[in-house]
């Protein structure tokens, strides 16, 4: 039967994350929406386990909500933290070097302006 309609919905998304593969670091991470229909974003979930941080520079704009758990956020040139909890909102403008770290673990979703489409 052909697919009809226009919504996108994908189901345990946030499942069997591949590695960032950062050595020492417990961090994963996978679109679940790679420039579908050819649209400039791209969206997944990001996941972190306690342990070494995790620095990050942004090439792209980015938004990230906190799904479970807590990310200590800090940004690597202005110095300023942020504890980020369950259903907070976090804004990544393209150039940040952000470093992420977390008690326990953390699963965030996050929807980057990014392309890899033609």
């Amino acid at each position: 039967m052909p697919v009809t309609g226009t919504i996108g919905h994908v189901t345990g998304g946030s499942l069997g994350l591949p590695s960032m593969e950062v050595e020492g670091v417990r961090a994963h991470i996978g679109d679940v929406f790679a420039n579908p229909g050819g649209a400039a974003i791209c969206s997944g979930f990001f996941e972190l386990f306690a342990g070494a941080p995790l620095d990050y520079e942004y090439t792209y704009d980015e938004m990230k909500v906190v799904v479970e758990g807590e990310f200590h956020l800090t940004d690597l040139d202005s110095g300023q933290q942020v504890l980020a909890r369950p259903k907070d909102v976090l804004f990544f403008p393209a150039g940040s070097r952000i470093r992420f770290e977390t008690p326990d673990r953390a699963l965030g979703f996050y929807t980057g302006h990014r392309s890899f489409a033609p």
